[in-house]
């Protein structure tokens, strides 16, 4: 089942009202808005987690965020290669 939902008037710039109106598709441009409002409020929960975590820890250095990045491009690596092996 799906949310209630309500009517609200928005004001936009017409450049960026038009272009989410023509990607909107078959949904409709009120889905497009509300999918985009809602993946804001996610970054902004994540950045205020973030913000609490560096508060509490100090903030992840650029060496740290590097070497996560490798261990998932790794991790993607070897997926890859068990897809291919067991093919």
């Amino acid at each position: 089942m799906s949310e209630p939902t309500g009517k609200y008037s928005i004001t936009m710039p017409r450049d960026i009202a038009e272009a989410a109106k023509a990607r909107s598709g078959p949904s409709g441009l009120s889905a497009y808005v509300a999918a985009a409002v809602a993946r804001q409020i996610e970054r902004d929960n994540l950045n205020e987690l973030i913000q609490v975590a560096e508060a509490e820890h100090g903030p992840v250095t650029d060496e740290e965020i590097q070497a996560l990045r490798d261990q998932l491009h790794q991790a993607c690596l070897e997926q890859t290669r068990g897809r291919t092996d067991a093919a």
